[in-house]
């Protein structure tokens, strides 16, 4: 039988107003999203450079999900049971940073590191450097992944249920300001302001200030946040935690989700398989646009560094495009109800902005609303990416897929950290006071029903949200990361029915000339990924 956890230590986070405090708690998301930024701007080319064809550019990409898959929920698992006086969740993000770190620099250095190894082997260089190339990537995913879900699962543990939605909107804002930075350095020429001191190529100078970055803002995080140290979880250790109970959690939680929980999944599931071809070709995608262009009005010269090019190029759209996501999540929660928003929840504003929205108070449309409307946008986005063949227009695709992504990083984990918090009360679920019914008999008999169901089948894995937070984010992670698995297969299959080969611009930089004429790929990859984001658009309404 499981007992009641038993805890030592408050949560507390340091600072004088609130504000300061809920950004230092999400100040570690700013080199997080920098980290994923330069890898989403960079490796696709960077590979595509190196040789690869881009279907066996979309398999290396396998590695989110695989690692998404696994890392996450077993990392969530062991951090919810961790006992270290550190706390549980930053242990695993400090030593999740420092992997991250090491494997940029080999990323960044993957020539180098193989000449120097076997420096007269100049004919098998290429495969090796591709592989310790690919072997990087992979291991950035897997401990980046580490990071994010100690992070987020930082954020619902340290924060009451009235504070979930503050903080899952600081922690957008936090994501949109990591990536204006990253793709701000992406965007310029950085050789021109650190000369070699950082590295002899674009790439190199971006990968060293990535890792920089995330040592920095997860080091600030961990810094002003003391966890409540976990002495004993309630269960007897020696049955549950071995990797077959670990599973056994996974799989009988995600097969019993409460319904709300549920619908938020599959909602993930749906915008997800669009948001992957989006955010790990759109730099590609852009960048091909204009060497297309380029190609017509400089009578075919190439650029001596393309990746430097397409990098720069997609990055200044992608600059563009976190403008917007950080002006939506500044003014977003401004216009948009909390969700359950009643008396007892904390005002998100200060008096003088609350005074500008006032009139608008009566009219405001729900979080739910919201969501679903920026699901439509962009899936009507993605569909139109077919039609473009200017890089001007390229670049307000991109750019107007800013708005949708600053609800699709916040929204999901706003709900779920509701409902998470909603798990550790025994009562019949929350019902809004402004209702002016009465709920049924009926209604009430179905969810006590409910929850009796729910708590015989999960048995003694059941506990309260502070035991089970990681737990429950790593099951929606899964549900952002399945997605992946079809993305990279429905690409790999475009891919390798469109254009078959090496990529056809990168091509050409290393004298592989190919032809450019038929439908672009990744463009029917963003279409058909739009299709699926507006089933994402159905389902939100269910909620």
């Amino acid at each position: 039988m499981s007992q009641e956890a038993s805890w030592t230590r408050n949560s507390s986070i340091k600072g004088s107003t609130e504000a300061i405090r809920m950004a230092l708690l999400t100040f570690s998301l700013i080199g997080l999203q920098f980290t994923w930024g330069t890898e989403m701007t960079y490796c696709t080319p960077y590979l595509l450079s190196l040789g690869l064809s881009k279907s066996k550019t979309s398999l290396v990409w396998i590695a989110g999900p695989i690692s998404g898959l696994l890392v996450q929920p077993i990392v969530g698992i062991l951090a919810d049971k961790s006992r270290s006086r550190w706390g549980r969740r930053r242990p695993f993000m400090v030593g999740g940073a420092a992997i991250v770190c090491v494997c940029l620099f080999i990323l960044g250095w993957t020539t180098e590191i193989i000449e120097f190894f076997a420096p007269d082997s100049k004919t098998q260089n290429q495969s090796r450097i591709i592989l310790l190339a690919v072997l990087s990537i992979y291991g950035v995913d897997f401990a980046i992944n580490a990071v994010q879900a100690s992070c987020r699962s930082l954020i619902v543990d340290t924060l009451p249920i009235e504070k979930q939605q503050t903080g899952s909107a600081w922690a957008t804002r936090m994501a949109a300001i990591g990536h204006v930075i990253g793709y701000i350095l992406g965007s310029i020429d950085l050789h021109q302001i650190f000369g070699d001191f950082l590295g002899n190529t674009q790439f190199k100078q971006v990968v060293v200030v990535a890792a920089l970055g995330l040592v920095l803002s997860v080091g600030v995080t961990s810094w002003a946040v003391t966890e409540k140290v976990l002495i004993s979880d309630g269960t007897d250790t020696t049955d549950h935690d071995g990797p077959f109970a670990m599973f056994s959690q996974i799989l009988r939680t995600t097969l019993n989700l409460p319904a709300r929980m549920r619908i938020i999944c599959w909602i993930q599931f749906w915008s997800w398989i669009g948001w992957f071809p989006f955010l790990f070709y759109s730099t590609t995608w852009v960048g091909e646009i204009y060497l297309r262009q380029n190609a017509k009005t400089s009578e075919g010269k190439v650029s001596d560094d393309a990746l430097a090019d397409i990098g720069r190029v997609g990055s200044t759209s992608l600059v563009i495009f976190s403008v917007i996501m950080l002006l939506g999540s500044l003014l977003i929660p401004l216009f948009v109800e909390c969700p359950d928003d009643d008396t007892t929840f904390t005002s998100r504003l200060p008096p003088s902005p609350s005074q500008i929205t006032a009139p608008t108070n009566k009219r405001k449309p729900s979080l739910l609303t919201a969501w679903t409307w920026s699901n439509i946008l962009f899936a009507l986005t993605l569909m139109a990416t077919p039609f473009v063949s200017t890089m001007q227009s390229a670049s307000f695709i991109v750019a107007i897929c800013g708005l949708p992504w600053a609800l699709a990083i916040w929204a999901p984990f706003a709900f779920m950290g509701v409902e998470i918090n909603m798990l550790s009360s025994e009562s019949i679920p929350y019902t809004s006071d402004r209702s002016p019914e009465r709920p049924s008999i009926a209604l009430v008999d179905s969810q006590l029903e409910s929850i009796a169901k729910r708590e015989h089948l999960l048995g003694d894995d059941r506990k309260g949200f502070e035991e089970t937070a990681g737990v429950y984010l790593g099951i929606l992670n899964l549900f952002t990361t399945l997605p992946q698995f079809v993305g990279t297969f429905v690409s790999m299959i475009v891919f390798r029915i469109l254009e078959p080969g090496k990529d056809q611009e990168l091509a050409h930089a290393i004298h592989i000339h190919r032809p450019s004429s038929g439908p672009n790929a990744i463009a029917v990859c963003m279409f058909i990924g739009g299709v699926s984001a507006f089933i994402a658009s159905q389902l939100t309404r269910r909620l």
